[in-house]
């Protein structure tokens, strides 16, 4: 779990892809797509392109095009070689990696990749001077979380390059889905004399960059747009059919149905106010994602300590309407604390095993739960609380439609509170708050990554719910190298915190796309970075 992924959830950065067609100019799109060039844009600017700092989706999108780790995710998710020659060798109880680079596989400088580039990015991520955000997926490496927090040195860290092609390293504990993390860019080789020449405005613009992934940063002006051009020097380059990608840094969201259907645009993310519009025609398509919306709940405040009010506040929400109602964009109404798509460690989808966990949307029983939870905690009347959330459309409605449940099926009044989205998750990290609306988008695809937060000790457990058997579960989980032992702990995790009710859990997030059928080949990811243009062409 990270703060970033946090801060990030719910603002992520839509893109949009086009060609260089001008509206209603076909000899403009015939052209373009001649050319292989694809127009797209973001909607805020990569806050780093330095793999080791980066932590938003749109540093990550752009990371993922320009440089390139061990393995790439395919059309399904599943990981497929890319630096590595071939998949790895575990060995000691899922716990020791050893992995052959490919031949042939160089920087834009012509310069090789060798197994030293990935032994010095991973402990640069980790060395507490470099301040990384994700340093803590790298701190998996036996020896890792030492070095991180300042206790241990870089050499005490287990990763090492036998030689130039041949990287090993050790996790403390087995990690089944590692192989397909050493995808994220956090993971992605440095080239340490080219990072140390430019110290601290390394990244900073892209003649700062090297790159070895499908294309090459050739422009970046700052909050305008970046130019992406094809990298001759990658190894798969005969399978990059994309000479050019162009990206626009745009704020405006509203458009983007309309340049769509004007012809200017390719690919648009919409919203609830374009899918009634356009569900049932054959552009339209659904992402479903690993990301979540929740109510947190602070045990700090006596009538939320006891867990028949925290029930009640959960069963008083129509989940259903809810998400129809506030999203209306192809999200479901929530069955668990882990989301729909996301696996078990054991090659299976998490909810397949743990069924519907939540109790079931009803009033009458939520008022019933509700005073029996008041007299239990010896209160004669449910406290004037706020109910926190961020100030973007999506949050006001949501922060509105949940507090009017809870006036009509339990009769009390919260004060809705909608504030800045930074504000609302430092008001998080502080456990400055009474009731926060709260989004949660997956690091890697495991119900660890949801799961995890609910530890006592972990600094995201914001609501500071404490079960100690919820505790041991969860070390069960992350120390046991049986995929079956381990899921089984998952699944019986989740069923204490549906007990317990730490959350409310509302909504499993889905994006709503419209695609032209010339745009081919885009691949859309549930989490990390959200798209990947390697294999995308222009028909």
């Amino acid at each position: 779990m990270t703060i970033p992924k946090r801060l990030l959830a719910g603002i992520t950065a839509t893109l949009v892809l086009g060609t260089t067609l001008l509206a209603g100019c076909g000899s403009a799109a015939s052209t373009a797509n001649a050319k292989q060039v694809l127009k797209m844009t973001l909607l805020a600017e990569p806050q780093a392109l330095d793999s080791s700092i980066a932590n938003a989706a749109v540093s990550f999108n752009i990371l993922s095009q320009v440089e390139e780790g061990l393995y790439r995710l395919d059309k399904d998710g599943k990981p497929v070689p890319a630096m590595a020659a071939g998949m790895p060798e575990i060995t000691n109880d899922g716990k020791t990696y050893t992995i052959k680079l490919r031949d042939g596989v160089t920087w834009s400088d012509g310069s090789p990749v060798t197994a030293k580039d990935f032994v010095y990015a991973w402990k640069r991520t980790l060395d507490p001077n470099t301040k990384a955000d994700y340093n803590f997926m790298v701190a998996w490496l036996k020896g890792g979380e030492a070095y991180m927090t300042g206790k241990g040195s870089a050499d005490q860290v287990e990763v090492k390059a036998i030689d130039d092609k041949t990287l090993t390293f050790t996790l403390e504990n087995p990690i089944p889905f590692m192989t397909a993390q050493l995808s994220f860019p956090v993971f992605f080789p440095e080239k340490q004399e080219f990072v140390e020449k430019y110290g601290d405005k390394y990244a900073a613009d892209a003649d700062k960059m090297i790159f070895n992934g499908p294309f090459t940063l050739s422009k970046w002006d700052h909050e305008q747009s970046l130019t992406l051009v094809k990298n001759d020097k990658y190894w798969d380059k005969s399978n990059v059919k994309l000479n050019e990608v162009d990206v626009q840094i745009a704020s405006d969201n509203n458009t983007l149905a309309n340049l769509y259907q004007s012809g200017a645009i390719d690919v648009a993310r919409i919203t609830r106010d374009q899918v009634d519009q356009w569900k049932s025609k054959p552009d339209y398509t659904v992402s479903p994602q690993l990301y979540m919306t929740y109510v947190e709940m602070n045990e700090d405040n006596p009538a939320l300590k006891n867990e028949k009010v925290r029930q009640a506040l959960a069963m008083a929400i129509d989940r259903s309407s809810f998400v129809d109602v506030v999203f209306h964009d192809g999200s479901k109404s929530p069955t668990g604390f882990v989301p729909s798509g996301t696996m078990d460690g054991n090659n299976k989808e998490f909810r397949a095993d743990a069924g519907d966990v939540l109790p079931k949307y009803d009033a009458a029983q939520a008022k019933a739960l509700l005073a029996e939870g008041l007299k239990e905690a010896g209160l004669t009347a449910f406290p004037n609380l706020k109910f926190t959330g961020d100030d973007t459309e999506d949050g006001k409605k949501a922060l509105e439609f949940i507090q009017g449940q809870w006036k009509q099926n339990l009769g009390i009044d919260v004060t809705v509170e909608a504030i800045p989205h930074k504000l609302r998750i430092d008001r998080g990290q502080k456990h400055q708050f009474d009731l926060l609306l709260f989004n949660w988008g997956a690091d890697y695809n495991d119900a660890m990554t949801f799961l995890d937060c609910y530890e006592s000790t972990s600094p995201f457990n914001e609501g500071k719910f404490n079960d100690p058997e919820y505790d041991q579960l969860i070390q069960k989980a992350k120390a046991e190298s049986d995929g079956t032992k381990r899921a089984q702990y998952l699944v019986d995790a989740e069923k204490i915190l549906a007990s317990k009710m730490p959350t409310a859990p509302v909504n499993f997030r889905a994006y709503s796309y419209l695609v032209k059928p010339n745009a081919k080949n885009i691949l859309f990811f549930p989490y990390g970075s959200e798209w990947d243009l390697k294999g995308a062409y222009m028909q």
